[in-house]
């Protein structure tokens, strides 16, 4: 798909931090802990009580240079990290390692946690993008129409598409017969009510006056342009209308001879 278009499909960034994307902000603190626990490796109760007075006397000596201070926090936790390896030491003998540490392995659980839902986020972000354009490139063939199954995820797909694509309105057409369908995933009950929110008010005011227009028993696959521009127009007065039909329908007599209306 070119420029031309409109519409070009989105590519997720493997890795923050790229050209024009915003860097994740550096934890000094945590530089200083994981600095201290490679240090401290090996080291024996009285090393690790050595390596502590050492940098208390740094942090003594920081106290009156503001440039040495003004570090994010990274010397205050590697006193912090020195101190409570040199406790760990006391309980346990000796000598340190960070493989045995049940804080240092517990934040290593909770950093690869992070990492696997940040994977995850991206995948689905990508998969959306994906959606988006295929929804777009069917938009543009002529062929989005009832024999393409709605799919949990398409409403994400579709608020991709604001102010991106001109072809957004035959998607809004789409949703909204699978919507009054409820064909696709809306056929899900639970989902065409999460739908009321995931979708624009004029989509959802299409697909219910399209539902109704339905169970008049009048054939819907001729023109119902201005079903779309009502619900363009005014949700609220399409919502209303809907509202309106369905009361006559359930109101109606039912005809003679055991007919339907």
């Amino acid at each position: 798909m070119n420029t031309s278009d409109g519409w070009r499909r989105r590519r997720v960034p493997e890795a923050r931090g790229g050209a024009g994307t915003p860097r994740t902000p550096i934890d000094y603190a945590k530089v200083g802990r994981s600095s201290v626990r490679r240090r401290a490796r090996g080291m024996t109760p009285g090393e690790a009580a050595a390596a502590l007075a050492d940098a208390e006397l740094h942090a003594h000596l920081d106290r009156r240079d503001e440039a040495a201070a003004d570090d994010g926090g990274r010397r205050a936790a590697e006193l912090a990290e020195w101190q409570r390896i040199v406790q760990l030491l006391a309980a346990t003998g000796g000598p340190y390692d960070p493989d045995a540490d049940v804080v240092v392995q517990e934040e290593l659980a909770e950093d690869r946690r992070r990492a696997e839902a940040e994977q995850q986020y991206r995948q689905e972000e990508q998969q959306t993008a994906d959606r988006a354009a295929e929804l777009v490139a069917l938009a543009k063939a002529g062929r989005l129409d009832r024999t393409v199954a709605s799919r949990p995820g398409d409403e994400a797909a579709r608020a991709l598409l604001d102010d991106r694509d001109y072809r957004v309105s035959a998607v809004d057409d789409w949703l909204a017969e699978a919507l009054a369908t409820r064909s696709g995933h809306y056929a899900d009950p639970d989902t065409r009510a999460a739908a009321a929110s995931l979708l624009p008010a004029p989509v959802r005011a299409r697909a219910e006056l399209l539902a109704v227009l339905i169970r008049t028993g009048a054939p819907v696959d001729g023109d119902l342009e201005f079903v779309g521009r009502l619900a363009q127009a005014d949700p609220d007065a399409t919502n209303a209308l809907a509202v309106w039909l369905e009361r006559a329908l359930t109101a109606a007599p039912a005809p003679a001879g055991g007919g339907t209306a």
